[in-house]
């Protein structure tokens, strides 16, 4: 009886304390958990399970581990909100699947990603054909984006020049300071165009922007805080 009696006591404060730890680790949907986070909490649940199934065992050999992981996590959490290519290494990049219209073979070849996978993402969007699709972007999370063409009737009364700018993805051209070259390659823009740009709407320095995008002829702009 004081066996069941430990057992039920542990399972409740480990129950607290796992919660405490997710809470403090932050708030994400599991669709968009990294590889990372899924880790941390698969090692976090296997030592739990093992403190339950043996109650003999302190229960600091289980707990003080499970602490250690939320520190790591934690800390690589905060290096990477401060460092883009920390953050690219541990989350991972977005690939783009399909741009313009076009199937990029060798980006599916890289992510290990088959035309299986992405004609089930592709329903589970309610798009029911590929040639429906304007953009397709593979997120770090496995989760696909999906950006439908427009209808005929809607490009008839578009103009070209709004054609041409809603046939490009808008992707951040700036992230934390660094200008994301693949991004202008992708929006077929230089690096000069960007600068010369930026240089005409007062901001000298792109170090000092946080976040920079374009859609429409516009851009949006967000400096780093001071």
């Amino acid at each position: 009886m004081e066996e069941y009696l430990l057992i039920i006591a542990r399972t409740i404060f480990l129950y607290i304390v796992i919660l405490i730890i997710f809470r403090v680790m932050g708030k994400r949907e599991i669709g968009e958990l990294s590889v990372l986070d899924l880790v941390v909490f698969i090692m976090i649940a296997e030592m739990a399970v093992m403190a339950i199934e043996n109650p003999k065992d302190k229960l600091s050999h289980s707990v003080l581990p499970m602490f250690l992981l939320m520190g790591i996590q934690i800390l690589l959490a905060y290096v990477s909100l401060k460092n883009q290519r920390i953050r690219d290494v541990i989350d991972g990049k977005p690939s783009v699947i399909i741009n313009n219209g076009k199937i990029d073979e060798n980006m599916m070849k890289k992510q290990r990603y088959n035309f299986d996978d992405l004609l089930v993402q592709l329903r589970d969007k309610n798009v029911k054909n590929v040639a429906d699709v304007e953009f397709a972007i593979l997120e770090p999370s496995g989760k696909l984006s999906v950006f439908e063409k427009k209808k005929k009737e809607e490009e008839e009364t578009s103009t070209e020049g709004q054609q041409e700018e809603e046939g490009t993805l808008n992707l951040p051209l700036i992230m934390d300071g660094i200008i994301q070259e693949e991004h202008l390659k992708q929006m077929n823009k230089t690096n000069l165009w960007l600068r010369q740009q930026l240089r005409s709407l007062g901001y000298k320095d792109f170090k000092n922007i946080s976040f920079c995008s374009y859609d429409k002829g516009v851009f949006f702009i967000d400096l780093k805080d001071e």
